[in-house]
């Protein structure tokens, strides 16, 4: 009878709880059971582990294998199990040493041949395998994300054969080294340029505003004045992601697509789901919930463009995680929570035609119909997105002009920085994040700002959100402007960037 203990990771959500795998080697019928909430993919583990033992030409025991999972009231899913259920045989028959299992923690699938095959959400889990303190074996193709966690030692193997080399010392793997950083120096250069947009003097303004303090914005107008052009430059003027934002905005996309590209490493995602998506295709799900749209998001952009054709019941769940910055995804078997600290560029028609307000005439809806097309959008969802504009169209002779082109978008994003790194030097968050106490200390108001305030309350009608949002944007805009007390011409251009609160 004999025993081997290793170390592996389980996923949940963002995170990856410890799972303690045990092998017990006994005299009696030959078996192979493997207990601990085992999914589907866990329990055929022990056809792909009998392969690839053989074929690596080790003994497979004619024995009674158990193979236990803790903690057993965890889920375990994927064959990111198949690495440290082979080793822990080969320890519990003598096969291999059992001295230096304890130091690493082990994942990858295993192939009938004995060759190791990438597995989903490395990154993740290397993340919480740095806090244990143990050194990391993973497959060849996980290595470079996995290296992204800078406090971890990575070791990246092809087969069942180099990893047992390592451990016998017959053959060391080499410490896996990651280039990103040299290879990336800064991922807004893969966006294109807001100099390529002539005129909208006013959504330009509106939009370094919003990126400066992480503000939601919707611009209405009609097709063609290039509210898409200006979402898809946006996040090339947001400030450059922190190593933090980096690896937790990277750590989700691993959790989704099974690996991250490393050639994204740094980029502020821009995430552009079509109007007919749904509900768990925006906010996440599954039987093994995992992360949707604005959680792939994280740290960057969500730009949802025909706003109002998206599903009213999908919209709806827009509203808590633009509160809380993250989602709980719960099922019956299990509750899983993501980030969603995304921010919202959203883009609309003005009415049903797309030509309310335009200079030809076209529109013909009428005013029951404009009513009912802009009813889609919700108040409580409205009232939510901080900053909302008009986006007329361009004038022709403006359109026409040659050689006249706007301001770089390496421009705006120094101006966007420096009023970043102000707010967090102050206040320790972007101001899109102030709660009500921190509103009151940071959004102070002079006699004249706050008489001016109070007439647009009562004028618009405007809730205590909308009162909120107003006094953020107006900080955002006073930090632009590199003062610290916001004046009655920042409330006053607050208060013109909620445009639909006026009708």
């Amino acid at each position: 009878m004999s025993l081997a203990v290793l170390y592996s990771r389980a996923l949940s959500g963002m995170n990856a709880p410890l799972v303690t795998v045990e092998i017990h080697i006994a005299n009696g019928l030959p078996s192979f059971t493997i207990v601990g909430l085992p999914e589907t993919e866990v329990r055929e583990s022990k056809d792909r582990v009998r392969s690839a033992l053989q074929n690596s030409h080790f003994k497979v025991p004619a024995q009674r294998i158990t193979v236990n999972l803790a903690p057993a009231d965890l889920p375990k899913e994927s064959g990111r199990f198949d690495l440290p259920i082979a080793l822990g045989i080969l320890a519990a028959t003598g096969q291999i040493p059992k001295e230096q299992l304890d130091q690493y923690e082990w994942a990858g699938e295993l192939a009938l041949t004995g060759e190791l095959r990438p597995i989903r959400g490395a990154l993740a889990m290397t993340y919480h395998a740095s806090q244990s303190g143990r050194n990391f074996v993973l497959p060849e193709q996980n290595a470079a994300e996995a290296a992204l966690v800078k406090k971890v030692t990575i070791y990246a193997a092809q087969s069942l054969l180099q990893v047992c080399a390592h451990l016998t010392k017959q053959r060391l793997l080499p410490v896996f080294q990651n280039t990103a950083d040299n290879e990336v120096a800064t991922g807004n250069q893969y966006f294109p340029d807001f100099e390529d947009i002539k005129g909208q003097v006013h959504a330009k303004r509106a939009l370094e505003i919003a990126a400066a303090g992480r503000h939601n914005i919707l611009m209405t107008g009609p097709p063609g004045t290039g509210k898409s052009m200006m979402a898809a430059r946006f996040p090339g003027i947001l400030p450059p992601m922190t190593e933090d934002e980096a690896l937790e905005s990277a750590a989700i996309q691993s959790l989704s697509h099974g690996s991250f590209n490393i050639a994204e490493w740094k980029r502020r995602p821009f995430r552009a789901p079509h109007h007919t998506a749904s509900g768990v295709a925006l906010v996440g799900g599954g039987s093994h919930p995992r992360p949707g749209e604005i959680s792939l998001a994280l740290h960057g952009v969500l730009f949802l463009d025909e706003f109002p054709e998206f599903d009213r019941k999908v919209l709806e769940v827009l509203r808590e995680p633009l509160e809380s910055g993250k989602i709980t995804i719960s099922r019956a078997a299990r509750q899983a929570e993501f980030p969603a600290d995304f921010q919202l560029v959203a883009a609309s028609n003005p009415c049903f035609c797309g030509y309310l307000g335009h200079p030809s005439g076209k529109c013909q809806c009428t005013p029951d119909q404009i009513a009912r097309y802009r009813g889609r959008i919700s108040g409580p969802l409205l009232d939510r997105i901080d900053i909302q504009i008009e986006v007329p169209a361009v004038p022709q002779e403006e359109l026409m002009r040659q050689n006249v082109m706007g301001e770089k978008s390496s421009v705006i994003r120094t101006r966007v920085t420096e009023s970043h790194q102000r707010q967090l030097a102050r206040q320790g968050k972007t101001n899109n994040r102030l709660g009500v106490k921190e509103i009151d200390q940071y959004c102070t108001l002079d006699t004249v700002s706050e008489n001016l305030l109070k007439q647009a309350i009562s004028r618009l009608n405007l809730s205590a959100r909308a009162y909120h949002r107003i006094l953020k944007v107006a900080r955002t805009i006073a930090d632009l402007s590199g003062v610290e007390k916001i004046s009655n011409q920042h409330i006053a251009e607050a208060i013109q960037y909620r445009r639909l609160d006026k009708q």
